[in-house]
């Protein structure tokens, strides 16, 4: 992981290199409010939103505030991150169980379902610990744990004019271990009266801090049909192929174009209103890692002997270390590429 999160060497490689512009990708740094300062700092743009924007969204408990402040729901929780053992009993009897252990900074890593108090001191140390391999930080908040909710996220892009679009939303209910296996769109479980009540809620809170470049803001949605907003990711997603196949918007292309300036209604982006944007027909993404089922799945080291994918009409590969002869090293994700699977449907825009 360390490779991931060393600032100087990335900025410094850079600037050897004669670059002007940073795009982090999915990469941890993408959400570290510190690496897009440092970018400024050293002269370099980076391509997504401001450390500002980051400081307020990209920590659950303070993206959490923002919604408070426009009204959006939230799970409810103890907003505040937890600071020794006795604590988190405190809290965790606060909350009442069964509870979730989420990491203020980032995604999946740092998750546990806490279902009695005997089980809490040990699972708090471990989401702490592997937060801290993770994000560099070890901040660990409580939430309600809601019983089989389908997870929505909402795709966003702003510019730097106060201009923001929504391109719909991604189901991504499917996963192991609070990583996304398999995400798609249009979201199956949503009415349009709930699918434009979440789209909206997504623009808000992305609106609350004036948002440029491409972000995800991510709900809850339980079975009476409430739903819950849980973060933001102020970055680009692993997924995000999958709001392109359906919308015709090249996303990262379009992180590059704000980020020269460009506004989201110039022919560039091609983006005036948010009717511009359309769904057409239906995507889905697989994530494709090297796991071994012997061992509960966990990440798999090695050579790739043999490897084929599918290819065709409406498959879209956006390759990574997945080739014959590829080395695998223990040392980052085990993702190997994400593999997303267009079609349309007659009259399937919306």
């Amino acid at each position: 992981m360390e490779a991931y999160l060393n600032i100087e060497e990335i900025i410094g490689l850079a600037l050897k290199k004669g670059v002007d512009a940073i795009h982090p990708g999915y990469g941890f740094l993408a959400e570290n409010p510190e690496f897009a300062q440092k970018c400024v700092d050293s002269g370099l743009e980076f391509i997504g939103p401001t450390a500002e924007m980051m400081e307020k969204l990209g920590d659950k408990i303070k993206s959490k505030r923002v919604a408070h402040k426009v009204g959006v729901a939230t799970i409810p929780g103890v907003d505040k991150p937890i600071r020794s053992d006795k604590e988190a009993v405190s809290l965790a009897r606060e909350c009442g169980y069964p509870i979730m252990l989420k990491a203020s900074a980032g995604g999946g890593w740092g998750m546990r379902i806490v279902r009695d108090e005997t089980e809490l001191l040990q699972e708090f140390h471990s989401a702490r610990n592997e937060a801290r391999k993770a994000f560099g930080s070890d901040e660990i908040f409580i939430e309600k744990y809601l019983e089989n909710p389908k997870h929505i996220e909402v795709q966003i892009l702003g510019d730097n004019y106060g201009n923001i679009v929504h391109l719909y939303e991604r189901d991504c209910s499917i996963q192991r271990r609070h990583q996304k296996v398999i995400e798609f769109s249009p979201a199956l479980a949503l009415s349009r009266e709930k699918r434009d009540a979440i789209c909206a809620d997504g623009v808000k809170i992305a609106q609350a801090v004036n948002y440029r470049s491409a972000g995800t803001v991510e709900f809850l949605l339980d079975g009476e049909g409430n739903h819950y907003f849980i973060e933001m990711n102020p970055r680009i997603q692993v997924e995000h192929t999958v709001s392109e196949m359906v919308t015709g918007i090249d996303i990262v292309q379009s992180q590059i174009l704000i980020a020269q300036g460009y506004k989201l209604k110039s022919k560039e982006i091609g983006l005036p209103s948010q009717r511009a944007v359309k769904v057409r027909g239906y995507s889905i993404q697989c994530r494709v890692t090297t796991e071994n089922p012997s061992k509960n799945f966990a990440p798999d080291t090695g050579k790739i002997d043999v490897y084929r994918t599918g290819s065709g009409f409406g498959i879209r590969l956006d390759g990574g270390n997945g080739y014959t002869g590829s080395i695998i090293s223990p040392y980052y994700d085990s993702l190997l590429v994400p593999d997303a699977l267009a079609g349309l449907q007659c009259g399937g825009v919306y």
